[in-house]
C-alpha cells in the first residue's frame, strides 16, 4: 500500500513536470510566433501606368465598362480595396512620378513641368523604405530624367521611351552610350535593347529581377512602371483585331460642350476655342486626333471616325497591360509571394477620352485629375470593398513607409492613409479638400492654360491665371510650346454632386456665393500651407491678386 501511494505520487510529479515542459514549450513557440509576425513585413508591388484613366477599367463603372477592358485587374480590385477619390496634384508625367516619390507638391521638390529632372537626393521613397530593410527596385517608365541612384536596382526607359523593341538604362547595360535627358543634361549610360513591346519587356524585367536578382533574406518594393497606355497607342501585333468591329461608347460632351469652361479656356464669345486644348475633332487647330491618325477631314463624321479609331488604339494599350498584370500576379504565386505580397494598382494621372472634345491631361477636369488607385493584400487587409476618402498622390509615399513599420519624415507633404486600409473608417481629421496645379501654361502643342483648384468630395473650384511660370524676358521659345501667348484669367465652379460631368460653369451663380467664398478661403489656406503661394514668381502673384475677388 505505501507503495503503492509513493508510485501515485511520483508519477503526480512527473505529470507536473510534462506539463510544466510543455507549457514551456509552447509558450517559446508563440513567443517566435509572435516575434515574426511583429517584424515580419509585407513585400509591396506597386504597378504604375502611364495615363489609364479610370473611364477605361470595368470595376469604375464609366461607359466603357460594358466593354471589359480591365477584366485581371478587376478580379484583384473586387478581391481588395477600391479607391475612388484618389487625384494627382499636376497631370503629367514629370510632376507627378515626383510627388509620389517625394511625398511633396512642386514647389518644394522643385519638379514643376516636364523639362525638370528630381534630384537624385530627392528620392525619397526607396532612401526610406531601405532604411526599414527593404530591397528597392524600379523597372520600366522613370522620366524624371536623373539617375534612379537611390534604389538598389534600376533598369528604367530614358525618358518617354519606345513601345516597340525599348532600350532600357541599367548598371549592368550591355552598351554604353550618352543620351541627352533635356536642357544639356547629357549623361554615359549603360542600356540594353530588347526585342518586344514594352509592356511584354518591362513585366519579363520585373519576373527576372523576382526569380533571380532580388535579395531573398529582405522583404522588397518593386515599382513597376508600364509605359502604356501614353499616347500615341502603338498596341503589340497581337491586339491589332481586338475590338476592332465593336462600337465605342461615345461621350455626349464630345459633340455638346455645355456651358463646362469659362473665358479662360474659351476666350471672349469663344474667341479662343481653336487655340485652347487639343481636341478629337477639327476644334483646334493645331493639334487634333483625325489628322494625327490621317483620317479624312473631309468626311461629315470625321470627328465619329477618329474618337472610334483613337478609343480602340488606346484600349488595345490597356489590355497589353491588363495582360501583364496577371503575368505578374501568377509569378508572385508562383514564387510563394502572393500571400504575402501588397499589389498596389495605379496610374500617374487621368486622360481626357474625349469629354469636352478633349485629349490628353494637364486639365484639372475629373477625367485627367481622378487616378485609378486598387489595393490588395490577401493575408491582412478587407476585401472586396470601396473607399470614398480624398486622397493626393502626395499621400502615397507617407502610406507606403507606414505599410512597411516606418512613420514619414517631416518634410514629406502628405500623410499616410494606412488606417483605411486596416478597415478603419475616415476620421474627421482627414482632409476634405485636395490642391491641384498645372504649371505647363499652353506647352506643348495640347495647349492648356496654366491652372489650380481644389477639390472637395461635392465640388470644385479652379482659377486659371494663364500665365508661364517664368517671365517673359526669360522665356526661350525651344519648341515645347507657345508659353508667351498669355491667356484671360477666369474662375470655374463646378456642383459634382448634381453635374458630374462638369457641363456647367456655375462659378457666378448666386446659389453657390458662399460655397465659391468658403473655398476660396480652404484654397488660399492650403496654398500658405503647402509652400505653393509663388514667392518666387511674382509676375503670377500679381494676376491672382487683380482676379481673385472677380
Amino acid at each position: 500500500m505505501k507503495f503503492r501511494m509513493r508510485n501515485n505520487s511520483q508519477m503526480k510529479t512527473n505529470i507536473l513536470t510534462y506539463i510544466l515542459i510543455l507549457f514551456a514549450v509552447l509558450q517559446l513557440q508563440a513567443q517566435k510566433k509572435s516575434a515574426k509576425l511583429s517584424t515580419s513585413k509585407p513585400n509591396i508591388l506597386f504597378i504604375m501606368s502611364d495615363d489609364h484613366t479610370t473611364q477605361a477599367f470595368g470595376v469604375y463603372g464609366s461607359r466603357l465598362a460594358t466593354l471589359n477592358p480591365t477584366p485581371n485587374i478587376d478580379k484583384l480590385a473586387n478581391e481588395g480595396i477600391i479607391f475612388d477619390n484618389v487625384y494627382c496634384n499636376n497631370s503629367i508625367c514629370t510632376p507627378s512620378r515626383a510627388s509620389i516619390l517625394t511625398g511633396q507638391y512642386p514647389q518644394t521638390n522643385g519638379v514643376l513641368d516636364l523639362h525638370q529632372p528630381l534630384d537624385v537626393a530627392k528620392q525619397y521613397l526607396p532612401k526610406e523604405m531601405q532604411a526599414l530593410g527593404y530591397e528597392t527596385a524600379v523597372i520600366g517608365k522613370w522620366h524624371l530624367k536623373n539617375e534612379p541612384g537611390n534604389f538598389n536596382y534600376y533598369e528604367v526607359l530614358p525618358l518617354q521611351g519606345k513601345y516597340h523593341n525599348p532600350t532600357l538604362i541599367s548598371k549592368n547595360g550591355k552598351k554604353t552610350e550618352k543620351i541627352n535627358f533635356g536642357k544639356g543634361n547629357i549623361r554615359t549610360v549603360k542600356t540594353t535593347k530588347y526585342t518586344g513591346h514594352s509592356s511584354d519587356i518591362i513585366t519579363d524585367r520585373s519576373i527576372e529581377w523576382l526569380k533571380n536578382r532580388r535579395d531573398k533574406s529582405k522583404p522588397f518594393m518593386l515599382m513597376h512602371h508600364f509605359k502604356a497606355p501614353h499616347g500615341m497607342f502603338e498596341f503589340a501585333d497581337r491586339y491589332k483585331d481586338y475590338l476592332e468591329d465593336t462600337y465605342i461608347p461615345e461621350p455626349a460632351s464630345l459633340y455638346q460642350r455645355g456651358n463646362n469652361g469659362s473665358i479662360a479656356t474659351r476666350g471672349k464669345d469663344d474667341s479662343l476655342i481653336h487655340d485652347i486644348g487639343s481636341s478629337v475633332g477639327l476644334r483646334n487647330t493645331i493639334r487634333g486626333v483625325g489628322r494625327s491618325l490621317d483620317i479624312d477631314t473631309n468626311i461629315p463624321d470625321h470627328k465619329h471616325k477618329s474618337y472610334q479609331e483613337y478609343l480602340k488604339r488606346y484600349l488595345r494599350c490597356v489590355k497589353g497591360v491588363d495582360d501583364n498584370v496577371k503575368r505578374l500576379i501568377d509569378e508572385l504565386k508562383a514564387e510563394g509571394l502572393y500571400d504575402n505580397t501588397i499589389i498596389i494598382y495605379t496610374a500617374d494621372q487621368g486622360f481626357m477620352l474625349g469629354e469636352h472634345d478633349y485629349i490628353d491631361k494637364r486639365w484639372m477636369y475629373e477625367e485627367s485629375m481622378r487616378m485609378p488607385f486598387i489595393v490588395h493584400f490577401p493575408k491582412g487587409l478587407e476585401q472586396g470593398i470601396r473607399k470614398d476618402a480624398l486622397i493626393n498622390n502626395t499621400d502615397f509615399a507617407p502610406t507606403l513607409i507606414d505599410i512597411a513599420g516606418g512613420k514619414a519624415p517631416s518634410y514629406m507633404q502628405g500623410h499616410s492613409f494606412k488606417d483605411l486600409l486596416n478597415g478603419a473608417k475616415e476620421t474627421k481629421k482627414w482632409q476634405k479638400s485636395t490642391y491641384y496645379r498645372y504649371w505647363m501654361h499652353m506647352g506643348s502643342r495640347h495647349a492648356n492654360p496654366a491652372h489650380f483648384g481644389i477639390r472637395t468630395k461635392d465640388y470644385k473650384l479652379i482659377f486659371f491665371y494663364g500665365k508661364f511660370w517664368k517671365p517673359k524676358d526669360q522665356i526661350k521659345q525651344d519648341g515645347w510650346g507657345r508659353y508667351d501667348f498669355d491667356t484671360p484669367a477666369g474662375w470655374e465652379f463646378y456642383d459634382l454632386k448634381k453635374d458630374p460631368e462638369e457641363m456647367q460653369n456655375e462659378y457666378h451663380n448666386p446659389k453657390y456665393a458662399k460655397i465659391v467664398k468658403n473655398m476660396k478661403k480652404d484654397l488660399k489656406k492650403k496654398r500658405k500651407n503647402l509652400n505653393e503661394e509663388d514667392a518666387n514668381f511674382p509676375h503670377i502673384q500679381t494676376v491672382i491678386k487683380n482676379h481673385w475677388n472677380d
